[in-house]
């Protein structure tokens, strides 16, 4: 039997790939090493850093949902990003949004300087402007995410795509905020796409991962030389809790794209709300408050919601950009290009919607009495 949707893809991850047993629920397997019977016999398996029984299962499930050739499960999202990057050698060009999570912009900036691979940013508003770049540049690849992070600009995948088909480079794009579950990067024409495991993916904040799912047998085998020399790779108790938090995927897709529409409509309303930022799916949401001096009670009076730096998980977080996520970029690029000190970053949870709402308005009924206090 086929399985076409992704719903049943999901909820049946691994639950086929342990013939000897019929194990439903894929074996961690904790072995660094693995017996040969003789000289130039191995089951397929002979050091954990190259192939390892739970890692694989995983990297064979997750590139069958983004509709790739193979995938790569990486020690965490930055380090799937550095192993994309180390594909590139000096005097090559890499075009990002400037719209981008700061993590990114630092390992960008980091390869620009130490190994002369140039960091060209733009605002993705024309395909003209990077078009431009590309005649003017040695650029070997364009870097998205869409939505951006942490702004919520969409970039049109299949604009770029062509783009990058004609002029012979790669397109890598970011899905960590929509996963294979809202968006399939490759089946729209990128060539790689990367995810921070940690978020969406493993969804409860227990596990730190990355992932690169790349299109393509001569790139695939270049990301999977790399993955196995750096040795940048998942250790099987974490490969599995990413197996686990797939099962349920789109279920909290779901609850988090309903729960952040909600939370979209009420925040629109709020006078202390300058301005709310959302890509209409997924639970990512951003918003600006009227005035930065109000950031530090808001944040202070939370209750329900966590005041942390990460999104994904099952539960309700408010990042600060200015001084968490992007506290790396320089002020003056972060400001001009709209990440200031009002902005805050909401990853929207599953909870009871009426129940993060109520922790928002004692928020907002406290800035305001604090205001008429004031006055």
């Amino acid at each position: 039997m086929t399985m076409t949707k992704i719903e049943t893809l999901l909820t049946q991850v691994g639950t086929q790939t342990d013939a000897k047993t019929g194990a439903i629920n894929t074996p961690i397997y904790l072995s660094t090493a693995y017996r040969h019977e003789g000289l130039g016999q191995s089951t397929g398996f002979d050091y954990t850093r190259t192939k390892n029984p739970t890692r694989s299962v995983l990297e064979q499930e997750f590139a069958k949902l983004e509709g790739g050739d193979a995938c790569c499960a990486c020690s965490s999202g930055m380090a799937a990003i550095h192993l994309v990057l180390a594909l590139f050698e000096a005097g090559d060009a890499i075009i990002y949004p400037d719209d981008l999570y700061g993590g990114t912009y630092r390992l960008a900036t980091q390869y620009d300087k130490q190994y002369g691979i140039t960091a060209l940013f733009d605002p993705f508003d024309s395909i003209e402007a990077v078009e431009e770049k590309i005649c003017l540049h040695h650029v070997k690849a364009i870097f998205i995410e869409t939505p951006t992070n942490p702004l919520m600009k969409e970039i049109s995948i299949e604009a770029y795509a062509k783009l990058a088909a004609k002029y012979a480079i790669l397109l890598i794009v970011d899905n960590t905020f929509l996963t294979p579950y809202y968006q399939r990067p490759l089946e729209l024409g990128a060539h790689i796409v990367i995810h921070s495991g940690t978020k969406y993916i493993g969804g409860h904040n227990d596990v730190l991962a990355g992932l690169v799912v790349s299109k393509g047998v001569e790139l695939s085998e270049r990301i999977f030389l790399q993955h196995n020399a750096i040795g940048m790779t998942l250790a099987p108790f974490d490969s599995w809790l990413l197996l686990r938090g797939l099962k349920t995927l789109h279920l909290r897709m779901k609850q988090h794209t309903i729960n952040a529409k909600e939370i979209v409509a009420y925040l629109a309303q709020q006078p202390q709300i300058r301005d709310v930022m959302y890509a209409g799916r997924g639970g990512m949401v951003s918003f600006r408050l009227q005035s930065g001096t109000q950031v530090a009670p808001f944040l202070q009076q939370l209750k329900l919601i966590a005041f942390a730096e990460s999104l994904g998980g099952v539960e309700s977080f408010i990042t600060y950009p200015t001084t968490q996520t992007h506290a790396d970029i320089p002020q003056y690029i972060r400001e001009a290009r709209g990440v200031d000190d009002s902005l805050l970053r909401f990853s929207v949870g599953i909870e009871e919607s009426e129940d993060i709402i109520a922790d928002l308005q004692q928020v907002f009924n406290y800035l305001e009495s604090e205001a008429i206090v004031h006055d």
